[in-house]
């Protein structure tokens, strides 16, 4: 099979064919949907049983009824195919517009990113989302804050709830090291693939990955903390006015088990 062209990105599809004008009126002017978002390399994604699963959940939550995974694996492969790529970051949508019976998908396609290995600052801030667990476009609180949060010399912004709990990045997940075992928040957020898939494989690694509640006054408590989301892992320098270690051992470890996570073709 000739591999077609590599088309402008964006490059995005509706239900496998290329995105119209028309098509393009419904996230502009729909914001209710969810989406996942993936990095895709030779045409195989990390996790994709839990993007899938993501999806499935969302859509059945939002519209009651289900998102095949294997329609959605056609779809992204014919995106990538249209787009003319096997490597890329391509989020993938789902919306019911008005009178539709069946979900409409949108696979979008752009260029591969990796997240920068640089350690981060944070800028803690007064935000939750709600219903934290799906994943959805349109984030004004969390958009708002990160560019607060970048204005003021940070990179990312933290989310806390009114009390000084610890949620999640405005596009991460945040994870903290006590010494013995890597600790995520234990507070409403989304989880994010890559934690997920750091849970999954964590363990056996020979690493403890464990959950409990994470407080702005007991960040002292910990040596080190990363951020993870689809574009990689990266380590935190500070936290406000809170530094951190960045271990390189310990991001070694947590690079490991990462990258043992399986590859699937989409």
């Amino acid at each position: 099979m000739t591999t077609p062209p590599r088309r402008p990105f964006p490059y995005a599809e509706f239900d496998g064919r290329p995105a119209t004008e028309a098509d393009l009126r419904i996230p502009a002017f729909l914001g209710y949907g969810h989406f996942t978002a993936m990095q895709v390399r030779d045409g195989k994604v990390r996790g994709l049983d839990l993007h899938l699963a993501r999806l499935d959940a969302a859509n059945q939550e939002l519209f009651e009824q289900p998102l095949d995974g294997a329609r959605v694996r056609a779809l992204i492969r014919h995106a990538l195919e249209g787009a003319g790529v096997r490597d890329a970051s391509v989020r993938v949508h789902g919306y019911l517009p008005p009178g539709d019976t069946e979900t409409t998908v949108m696979v979008a396609v752009r260029g591969p990113a990796r997240k920068s290995a640089e350690p981060h600052a944070l800028m803690s801030v007064p935000y939750a989302r709600t219903v934290p667990h799906i994943k959805r476009p349109g984030e004004f609180g969390q958009t708002y804050y990160a560019r607060l949060a970048a204005r003021a010399g940070f990179d990312e912004a933290l989310l806390t709830l009114p009390d000084g709990t610890v949620t999640e990045g405005a596009i991460t997940n945040v994870g903290f090291w006590d010494g013995t075992s890597v600790v995520w928040p234990d507070a409403p957020c989304l989880i994010g693939i890559t934690m997920a898939l750091l849970e999954r494989e964590l363990p056996g690694a020979g690493t403890e990955s464990v959950r409990r509640p994470v407080t702005l006054d007991g960040l002292g408590a910990y040596r080190s903390a990363f951020l993870t989301n689809s574009q990689g892992i990266a380590p935190v320098g500070r936290i406000d006015d809170t530094r951190f270690t960045v271990d390189e051992e310990l991001m070694k470890r947590i690079g490991q088990a990462y990258a043992g996570a399986r590859w699937d073709t989409v």
